[in-house]
């Protein structure tokens, strides 16, 4: 098997080049590649490591056969079509948390410059002018901290709003009381961010509920004399709106790390008195860029070598310790899936994937992502578990998990149940001798059989005569049976047969145990 193979095309760490190899993995370094070198050599590979500089498009992702997976040694990944990704199934991963200390500090070094004008207290001071009067600060002490977005960075930022004995107030959909406690924080809507806050500090991705979070509204609704800091990203500030409330004075000061457009030459906000910038240097620690180029040398070799997923934006984390675990259950939610999509034929409107017993206890984002793998690759092309969620929304798609701790029966169970436009059907699954897959009930009919790579899939009425009927006609075509596995409702009533056979069946024998009597339908199967 070929060593799976790595292109860095952005600047990183000596050290991470170390990891890629020392983990068994070829690595290339090509940095500065214009966007048709990359094209042009971009099928080579594998995994992708990069910064902010590289732009990985679609008509990248396009041209990069072989790649599964793009790695972001930083947290923003503007710079990735993660859309176009998620569609060809390359997962795309970043490092949120290797900077995040790093751009912290920085939030709260802008916040400290801007309340006391250190930056233009500086520049008087060595062209000798010593102007004490004219850089009057405010203190901190006592002040109110709004924290716009309350999640890794942000909750660093409000800890050390409090050892500076701020008042910090938080606004985050996603914070939940308890955190907000544990944080010692106030946890706020937004406008009472806008009406109480001193500072007000981002701290939010940029998305379309954020985009312009800061403008001439939500201005309007703050305190005269508030003071902005953005060190998240641009386009969260309208920088015209905010120029406006600066030369009016509503707006005592702003701290900007990032810009609408970057690199930022010129910007409306450059050469104000009242406006302290750095050039988007929220990350630039040698111990955070050290950190982050580790971090995602790490997170790419792992996904590449076990399978492991740390910090993806388009697919369900796996760590390297669950990811042993789950290889049989995925293996097994891979066939419920497949089974359920192969005998499926008409469109589909709901999934429901239950969970009973050990495997509850379990990540099982990732097995409901590969059994939708196998449910949609039967009817499309290039359907992976990275892609198979976004498709399954596309179509919307209805997906629902269940979980239920306590076992039944089986110590463990994995259901699928697919409802159609005509009908409902499941399947269910489980692991003998906690690794080997085996199906144990297909639409309410107990039946315990394991998966082949050719099988026949049977329904008929429960009649003498058939099994033997059966069994001629695949004896006549010359296919013989590995196992038979049968199963039943009741007397009388609808029955199952599943066999594993030795070649696959073709139509013209799929057709002929069709026609068979009492049979209601033939499907033939294969994994």
């Amino acid at each position: 098997m070929a060593k799976p193979k790595v292109l860095i095309s952005d600047k990183l760490s000596a050290a991470a080049v170390e990891i890629f190899k020392s983990r068994g993995i070829d690595v290339d370094v090509k940095t500065s590649l214009k966007p048709e070198e990359l094209l042009a050599v971009i099928k080579d590979y594998d995994g992708l490591a990069i910064r902010s500089n590289t732009k990985v498009t679609k008509a990248v992702l396009a041209a990069a056969t072989r790649l599964k997976v793009v790695g972001r040694a930083g947290i923003g990944v503007d710079n990735v079509d993660t859309e176009a990704a998620t569609a060809r199934g390359v997962v795309v991963m970043n490092t949120p948390f290797g900077n995040a200390i790093t751009t912290a500090e920085h939030a709260i070094s802008m916040m400290m410059a801007l309340a006391r004008q250190i930056p233009d207290a500086n520049a008087s001071t060595h062209a000798g002018k010593w102007e004490k009067s004219k850089f009057m600060g405010v203190e901190l002490y006592g002040k109110t901290l709004g924290v716009i977005g309350c999640g890794n960075i942000g909750s660093f930022v409000a800890e050390r709003g409090l050892g500076l004995k701020m008042k910090v107030i938080a606004y985050d959909p996603y914070l939940s009381p308890e955190r907000a406690a544990d944080l010692g924080v106030e946890k706020v809507e937004l406008d009472a961010i806008f009406a109480r806050a001193d500072f007000i500090t981002l701290h939010t991705p940029l998305t379309e509920q954020t985009r312009n979070v800061i403008d001439a509204k939500s201005i309007a609704k703050m305190k005269k004399g508030v003071r902005i800091i953005n060190c998240a990203r641009g386009g969260l500030v309208v920088e015209e709106d905010l120029k406006t409330a600066l030369e009016s004075g509503h707006v005592a000061g702003a701290a900007l790390d990032v810009f609408e457009e970057e690199p930022a030459k010129t910007n409306a906000l450059f050469g104000m008195e009242n406006v302290v910038c750095t050039p988007h240097l929220g990350a630039s620690t040698n111990e955070a860029q050290e950190n982050v180029a580790l971090q995602i040398a790490e997170q790419i070799s792992d996904y590449l070598l076990s399978g492991a997923v740390t910090n993806a934006l388009n697919m369900p984390s796996v760590s390297a310790e669950d990811a042993p675990r789950l290889r049989p259950y995925m293996k097994l939610a891979e066939q419920l899936g497949s089974f359920a999509g192969q005998i499926t034929h008409s469109g589909l409107k709901a999934v429901t994937v239950a969970y009973d017993g050990h495997v509850a206890e379990l990540n099982t984002r990732p097995l409901t992502a590969i059994a939708l793998m196998g449910l949609l690759g039967p009817s499309m092309e290039s359907v992976n578990m990275v892609n198979a969620p976004a498709i399954a929304r596309e179509r919307d798609i209805k997906i629902t998990e269940v979980k239920r701790e306590e076992s039944g029966f089986y110590q463990t169970l994995i259901t699928l149940t697919v409802t159609t436009e005509k009908q409902t059907r499941s399947v269910s699954g489980t692991l003998f001798g906690g690794s080997l897959p085996r199906l144990v009930d297909i639409n309410d009919i107990h039946i315990e059989a394991e998966v082949g790579p050719h099988m026949l899939y049977v329904i008929n009425d429960d009649k003498p005569g058939f099994i033997g009927a059966l069994g001629s006609a695949l004896g006549q075509a010359g296919v013989n049976i590995a196992s038979f596995h049968l199963g039943r409702a009741k007397a009388g009533g609808d029955a199952i047969a599943l066999l594993s056979l030795d070649q696959p069946v073709d139509e013209t024998l799929r057709a002929k145990v069709a026609a068979l009597p009492h049979v209601k339908q033939a499907q033939s199967l294969a994994f």
